[in-house]
């Protein structure tokens, strides 16, 4: 039997984004889920997910709303307004201007926030959307601290590593001519050894004003929902004998 683990990004991004996981996770084929602690629409996600059997990880933001710490004590991480620098001023900088010191009281507040709300440590540990090197390094010391599994990026590219398995990233989204569907079987249909596991990243949801001003990734979110709850995708993926699996899998 072959396996794919599709993970869903940005629960909490906005009230849109979330009801559009739910319904990727409740009528489809979505169960590993990445929470934003710090937004303002973390518990409603959550709170729209009860019930359900999920794989909740810890998709740790700075670049998106306010900080959780004081912005006063995170000053490398924020804009004069007190939220957080935008995604075009993390890619944007010559030299990695986050500190460590502050970078690691935001993620353990998030870590601590992500608790509260999901009731459970977070079966992963990872980073949204920021090329900072000291942001990974304080991703790594506090999955140290805790205990719990680091997911890192391979900045070439390739697989990176999870307990025991090599992981493949597939993220076609930015893609001009995306389209999920074909995404997702070109992903399962991978060889990736036994070993191995394609990871298709996908950010479902529905879109609204504040996702067309903050994000990059618009339509596709509602392609994704679609693709996630289609019959044929899940007919596909009987079909072919793949078995959607999780972190906890793995």
């Amino acid at each position: 039997m072959g396996r794919i683990l599709v993970r869903a990004d940005d629960l909490g991004y906005c009230e849109a984004v979330n009801y559009g996981i739910a319904k990727a996770v409740r009528e489809g084929i979505i169960r590993s889920v990445g929470l934003m602690p710090n937004m303002e629409y973390a518990k409603q996600g959550v709170e729209l997910l009860k019930g359900v059997k999920v794989c909740y990880g810890q998709h740790t933001n700075i670049c998106n709303g306010r900080p959780i710490t004081d912005p006063s004590l995170v000053p490398s991480l924020v804009q004069p307004s007190g939220e957080f620098k935008t995604t075009a001023e993390y890619r944007g900088a010559k030299e990695d201007f986050v500190v460590l010191e502050e970078v690691l009281l935001e993620i353990e507040a998030q870590y601590r926030r992500f608790v509260e709300l999901v009731g459970d440590e977070p079966h992963y540990l990872e980073g949204h959307a920021v090329p900072s090197a000291n942001f990974f390094k304080g991703l790594q010391i506090v999955a140290q601290r805790h205990g719990l599994h680091y997911l890192g990026m391979n900045p070439k590219g390739g697989s990176v590593k999870f307990r025991n398995t090599e992981l493949f990233v597939s993220m076609d989204s930015v893609r001009p001519d995306y389209n999920p569907f074909e995404s997702l079987k070109e992903a399962a249909l991978r060889d990736v050894g036994e070993n191995g596991c394609v990871m298709m990243v996908c950010h479902p949801g529905y879109v609204d004003e504040y996702v067309y001003q903050t994000s990059f990734i618009t339509r596709q979110r509602a392609q994704e929902v679609a693709m996630s709850i289609a019959p044929e995708t899940k007919q596909w993926l009987e079909e072919n004998n793949i078995q959607v699996v999780t972190y906890d899998d793995l």
